[in-house]
């Protein structure tokens, strides 16, 4: 069986890059009829947080990536690392090792004067006929893997294609600290032995500790699971991701006014595609998703894409469902919502016409709360021409029947009266009611309101 795994430090929030990773693994299980397990990779005690597993956690609901086993954490663990680290020392595949962090230091700038890259020298790796110093008195060792020394690591990598990197190339690491706790790279192949996985989908940056993993898995006589290694993900400015393009938070979108599936369906097209598909739910997704449709170059993040997306998934989406977002929002700016006009008749009037939810919520504000449009965008719109028949549109409004149609007959009625173009009324209304020059059929949005709202502000202007 097809077993994925996302497993994240908790030394910060799920940024997009870890997002795109948790999708592709999960959606590579769903298509494989697998399982998708989560792990807290925690052992940076030092860096690792309560708040930023949370965070995770946090994330991954939000988008809907929903874990079939776990979450597990490596604290958790630490037995098992420990149980392992021995059975290796006792079977000669690591060994323990005294050389103090300054000696290696030491070492490491000798090799770098004659310019050689700087490894562990092997002082304490045990071989047949070496005599061993002397083991100081004090020291607490650390335990490092008997790498090989000869013959190559090498995996066809399900996105980068075939790699092969020369044993020579990596000294003997440490897989025990001197205080007894294990280290990453070794967690990580115990837990991926232990969970099955059979397929690591992962960011490039774990590439160089692949050969580390491959050779301490197959010390262990485990099976070795296949690799795919995600390209970066590179800004609009195709600049390396930062906070100011897109290396936020997953939740940051989320307060940004975006949808979940909008940015599900973004992160499914940032460096894998299917065709010329550009909008497909996560049904879709996981029937087409494979590994052969990633591109090994760095995708890039394109915020107007995302946009454009998200203002799709807002067209589409149920307005009941929308009042449900949109109205918190409002409600933590400290707008109350009421029932006239209804926050569901003005999303249903404006949902065409945004990109965000927090643009749908800036729309519905003026609904419900007092405005004084902007001077100078009043004196644009509202000219000396325009008043006597903004006048006798006030005094139409007391009478009119109260819906689109009948206020739109009565706008006509007034520009036509005075000699005016339907703009020249439209506009000074748009401003003195909402406060905004652009907005849907004017006619619609004074229907929305009260009439007597309507009323005091232009009565407001005129006076």
């Amino acid at each position: 069986m097809i077993r994925t795994r996302f497993a994240p430090s908790p030394t910060g929030y799920l940024h997009i890059g870890g997002a795109r990773t948790a999708l592709f693994s999960w959606a590579y299980a769903r298509r494989h009829g697998g399982k998708f397990v989560l792990r807290i990779e925690d052992t940076d005690v030092a860096r690792s947080t309560p708040e930023a597993v949370q965070a995770i956690i946090d994330g991954m609901n939000w988008l809907g990536l929903a874990h079939d086993e776990g979450p597990f954490y490596q604290m958790q663990r630490i037995y098992r690392y420990k149980e392992v680290i021995q059975q290796m020392l006792e079977a000669g595949a690591a060994y323990h090792c005294y050389t103090s962090p300054e000696e290696l230091e030491q070492i490491r700038e000798a090799q770098r004067a004659k310019g050689e890259k700087p490894r562990y020298d092997g002082h304490w790796r045990p071989e047949p006929g070496k005599t061993l110093p002397s083991i100081p008195s004090g020291v607490q060792p650390v335990v490092r893997f008997k790498n090989p020394t000869s013959g190559v690591v090498a995996w066809d990598d399900l996105v980068k294609g075939r790699i092969e990197i020369s044993n020579t190339e990596l000294d003997d690491f440490i897989i025990a600290r001197a205080d007894g706790t294990p280290t990453y790279n070794f967690c990580v192949v115990v837990d991926d032995w232990d969970m099955g996985i059979t397929q690591v989908i992962r960011g490039d940056d774990h590439v160089n500790n692949t050969p580390r993993q491959i050779n301490v898995l197959q010390a262990l006589g485990a099976t070795v699971p296949q690799y795919a290694h995600l390209s970066m993900i590179l800004g609009d400015d195709g600049q390396k991701l930062s906070k100011r393009h897109g290396a936020v938070s997953v939740m940051q979108y989320d307060e940004d006014g975006y949808l979940p599936e909008a940015v599900l369906n973004y992160l499914g097209r940032l460096g894998w595609s299917h065709g010329d598909d550009e909008v497909f739910s996560m049904e879709q997704f996981c029937q087409w998703f494979d590994l052969d449709h990633i591109t090994p170059s760095a995708a890039q993040f394109n915020t107007e894409k995302l946009n454009w997306l998200n203002a799709h998934y807002i067209k589409q989406a149920d307005n009941a469902r929308l009042v449900g977002l949109v109205q918190p929002r409002l409600e933590a700016r400290g707008v109350k919502v009421g029932d006239i006009p209804s926050l569901e008749a003005i999303i249903a009037l404006y949902k065409e016409r945004v990109h965000t939810l927090n643009e749908l919520a800036d729309a519905a504000e003026v609904f419900y709360i007092d405005i004084h449009p902007n001077p100078e965008l009043l004196a644009q719109h509202l000219s000396e021409e325009a008043k006597p028949a903004l006048a006798d549109f006030i005094e139409g409004i007391k009478q009119v029947n109260w819906e689109a149609p009948a206020i739109g007959a009565l706008i006509k009625e007034a520009v036509g009266k005075h000699g005016l173009k339907m703009p020249k009324l439209a506009m000074p209304l748009r401003v003195l009611l909402t406060g905004q020059a652009q907005t849907p059929s004017v006619d619609a949005v004074v229907a929305l309101f009260p009439r007597e709202v309507v009323l005091k502000r232009l009565t407001a202007a005129g006076s």
